[in-house]
């Protein structure tokens, strides 16, 4: 399922703090690196698992990675778990539905 590998990527401190780097910027993988006290090969399986989750995104460019964000990914996936736990989103949720579903007349 797609929210628990999104779930698992964010459970990560060095995972979160990448996802903070990429907020305003791209960043090489080099770039990315740097900022941390940790292997290449750590960098890279942290980078790779935000990108299956679908929280990141990657392009070559030369001989370098650039990351950016995946901003509607992730505001789209946080938002529609808040729905689903919130107690009063459930009935607001329901009600769109019937409200959509009439404007399509059905």
């Amino acid at each position: 399922m797609a929210a628990d590998r999104i779930f698992e990527a964010l459970a990560s401190r060095p995972r979160r703090e990448i996802l903070a780097y990429l907020s305003a910027q791209e960043l090489t993988a080099g770039e990315i690196a740097s900022r941390f006290a940790m292997s290449a090969p750590a960098i890279s399986r942290h980078l790779s698992l935000l990108e299956t989750a679908g929280l990141v995104s990657s392009e070559r460019r030369g001989q370098y990675v650039v990351y950016r964000l995946n901003k509607d990914n992730l505001v789209n996936t946080l938002t529609g778990f808040a729905f689903e736990i919130c107690p009063t989103a459930g009935p607001l949720k329901r009600e769109s539905r019937k409200l959509a579903s009439r404007k399509q007349g059905g």
